[in-house]
């Protein structure tokens, strides 16, 4: 455990040049009296890492160290290939520079590991868009991708609904979600999210943009996906689902929360196996034909509006086979 802490301390230093014994503390998760036997330890194997006093001090390694990756494991060399993702970088423009870095880290790789590339090659594959989408590449992706990287402004036109906007936007970063990218930028004071497929003509706004170094770009898009979900699933529905309804009910509704919204608000089964419940749905024209897919196993006691739809619907069915 000690062993594989002081390499990734080592990589830390080399990757970012000077850090505080607070830093190195906060990214490997120890107290900062560890980090200094650890580098007490570091200088007793050879390892130069070096102590600038003052209040831009820190660690750092002496006269450009670099270490070869000779301390990976054949699990950890493996486990690399498979974060290259060459199929959504290739997207983002960046092909030839995934490319180009894990030949560089395979030349680093001691001569047992330098397999790893094919062996998880031939075991994993990522294919991103679902069953029935296509994996077209956005035609702006790569100059989104780029403003990202260098922290540029970009001016574009945004297709909402039947209209087009305007919008000059500090893009932060880029998210892959179920083949379908999406761009988180700054707006103003507000952070807001595009679909990269709706963006058009993006041209760069001569001017760079000060990064919130502060935003966590995996925590945001958690937080405005679930508030997107929740505020989209808006309305509420009252079921009474079979046992068998209530089980298919997972495949037929298309977010979780209200799948595990449904389970929570279930009252007790009554003498015949069915439970009453609320569900979360968008409106009642889409929750009409969310429902239908359960066929005889639901029915819908509340609003009357739905349930008129679904026995209209259920009329309709009886008359196609009643000969």
């Amino acid at each position: 455990m000690r062993a594989a802490r002081l390499i990734s301390l080592v990589l830390l230093l080399q990757s970012r040049e000077t850090m505080t014994a607070a830093e190195l503390a906060a990214e490997l998760e120890v107290s900062e009296r560890t980090i200094y036997r650890d580098v007490l330890a570091l200088n007793a194997a050879g390892i130069p890492v070096y102590a600038d006093r003052g209040r831009a001090g820190g660690y750092r390694l002496l006269g450009g160290y670099r270490t070869r990756l000779t301390g990976l494991s054949r699990t950890e060399a493996e486990a690399l290939f498979l974060s290259g993702l060459p199929g959504p970088a290739g997207d983002m423009g960046l092909a030839e520079a995934v490319a180009s870095a894990q030949l560089k880290v395979l030349a680093a790789l001691p001569a047992p590991l330098r397999d790893a590339s094919d062996r998880a090659g031939q075991r994993f594959h990522l294919d991103v868009p679902g069953w029935f989408d296509t994996a077209d590449r956005p035609a702006w992706l790569a100059d989104l991708a780029r403003a990202v990287w260098r922290d540029r402004l970009v001016e574009f036109r945004y297709r909402r609904g039947d209209r087009e906007v305007a919008r000059t936007v500090a893009p932060y970063g880029l998210v892959l979600k179920n083949g379908i990218w999406y761009l988180t930028g700054q707006v103003g004071d507000d952070y807001r999210t595009y679909r990269v497929d709706r963006v058009r003509d993006v041209r760069d706004a001569g001017a760079g943009f000060t990064r919130d170094e502060s935003f966590d770009l995996v925590a945001h898009w958690r937080a405005s996906a679930d508030g997107f979900v929740r505020g989209m699933l808006a309305e509420r529905v009252t079921v009474r689902l079979s046992h068998v309804g209530l089980h298919d009910l997972r495949y037929a509704v298309d977010a979780p929360f209200a799948y595990a919204h449904a389970l929570a608000a279930a009252a007790p089964p009554d003498s015949q196996g069915r439970v009453v419940t609320e569900l979360p749905v968008e409106s009642v024209e889409v929750a009409y034909h969310v429902l239908l897919r359960l066929g005889p196993e639901v029915e819908v006691l509340a609003p009357t509006a739905l349930r008129d739809l679904m026995a209209g619907a259920a009329r309709r069915l009886a008359a196609h086979y009643r000969d």
